[in-house]
């Protein structure tokens, strides 16, 4: 398989890559944690929710409202702080930093940068590494790759810690400076500086978008034999990594890992029953020949439906839709492998009409037949997994269409009905 085809998996959201995320360790921020590097592709911006609402109440006069109301680049968010500061009041670093993390979520960079520079200029001595960190990522995003190299390099040695380096290692990721990202990486491994997990994912998601699955798996094994601990995005690259190459028995022995790490939490858990369930309802195996789409053989979107897997788990669904809806939009014929991924992950999140709502595509789908078998073996899985409610929901939505599920291999379970209790 090319690996164009691995790359158009690993794109989903679109350029969005700095927006919704959740805090990621203490470059809060820098980056969105998606488990894979965003690649450029035509997606209309209707598709997608606006992530942040620029409109301020015209009554308001704080320093948010007046920078928020400059609305276009062009404007000077500098002029609009020395203003505020020339009528005698007062700005602290903390009220700064806020207003450029959200300049950053709304996408508007050359603002959030103009907000570092003055913090820099005026307020260096309470700059915090974190500080230091966003400027490079801002200075990526409005003047490009080697401007945020140049400014590194600047740096005194002190202010070279692992969240400058790995602020510039994500920018040589997303502009896919492969030899410069494995030269700073080994950089970093051979300096007194202690690697991150954020950095190992950086490089791993690299080599997603790019198609190297091999070099995600020998990264993932270092990561594994060294003193830094793996996240869930790390897993997830791991096992995507897998996937992309069939390899089932690999993925079942990450989920293992997974079970036994310290970290685990209720969020890995809920990951590797997904997993597990897809998996076992899709009848993947160690070749390239899946039983739900014999007329499929390269696993070339597979992916995608690990995504949906990681941020089901993360019980974010507003990422889940986005992933769905970006699916709709391409060219590629769905596959019941990705119906089976979307329905679980609804039903799991407990969004039943949607769940409606894809079964009914589903069965309109042209050149792809509506397979009641899988949605049996969907149900017996979630029953195996102990998901007892998730099945019956699923049970009861195939009921309103004129089918029944049965559980096939197991001992039949059912939800009981309050009211048989009552006298």
């Amino acid at each position: 398989m090319s690996a164009s085809s691995f790359r158009a998996a690993a794109a989903v959201a679109v350029r969005r890559n700095l927006s919704r995320g959740i805090p990621y360790g203490p470059i809060t921020n820098l980056r969105s944690v998606m488990p894979f590097f965003l690649v450029e592709r035509a997606i209309t911006t209707e598709a997608l929710p606006s992530v942040f609402s620029t409109r301020e109440d015209p009554g308001e006069d704080d320093l948010k409202a007046r920078i928020f109301r400059l609305r276009f680049p062009k404007r000077s968010a500098t002029a609009a702080v020395e203003k505020w500061v020339g009528e005698g009041k007062k700005v602290m670093a903390a009220e700064l930093r806020r207003i450029a993390g959200d300049l950053r979520r709304a996408q508007r960079f050359k603002h959030a940068l103009e907000i570092s520079e003055w913090m820099l200029t005026h307020q260096a001595h309470e700059l915090s590494d974190s500080d230091y960190a966003v400027r490079i990522d801002l200075i990526n995003k409005v003047f490009g790759t080697a401007a945020a190299e140049e400014f590194f390099e600047g740096l005194p040695s002190t202010a070279k810690n692992c969240e400058t380096y790995t602020a510039l290692l994500h920018a040589y990721a997303g502009a896919k400076l492969v030899e410069k990202a494995e030269s700073l990486f080994e950089r970093i491994k051979e300096s007194s500086v202690p690697l991150s997990t954020l950095a190992y994912n950086e490089i791993m998601t690299l080599y997603v978008s790019i198609g190297q699955a091999d070099k995600v798996i020998l990264v993932a094994e270092e990561l594994r034999n060294s003193s830094v601990s793996s996240d869930l995005f790390t897993y997830n690259l791991w096992i995507s990594a897998c996937a992309y190459k069939m390899d089932i028995d690999g993925i079942r022995k990450i989920l293992d890992e997974m079970c036994c790490d310290p970290n685990c939490n209720s969020d890995w858990k809920t990951y590797v029953q997904l997993t597990d369930i897809y998996i076992s309802t899709c009848h993947l195996k160690n070749t390239m020949n899946s039983l739900v789409e014999a007329d499929d053989t390269k696993p070339k979107w597979i992916t995608y439906d690990f995504l949906v897997i990681l941020y089901t788990a993360l019980g974010n669904k507003e990422r889940v839709d986005e992933i769905w809806k970006s699916l709709q939009l391409t060219s590629q014929n769905m596959s019941t492998r990705s119906y089976v991924c979307i329905i679980s992950s609804y039903l799991t999140l407990g969004h039943l009409k949607e769940v409606a709502e894809i079964l009914d595509e589903w069965k309109q789908v042209k050149g792809l037949e509506f397979d009641l078998s899988v949605c049996n073996r969907l149900y017996d899985a979630f029953l195996k997994a102990d998901l007892v409610p998730i099945a019956e929901n699923l049970r009861q939505l195939m009921l309103e269409r004129d089918h029944e599920l049965v559980n096939i291999f197991g001992k039949q379970r059912r939800v009981e009905d309050p009211r048989e209790h009552q006298t």
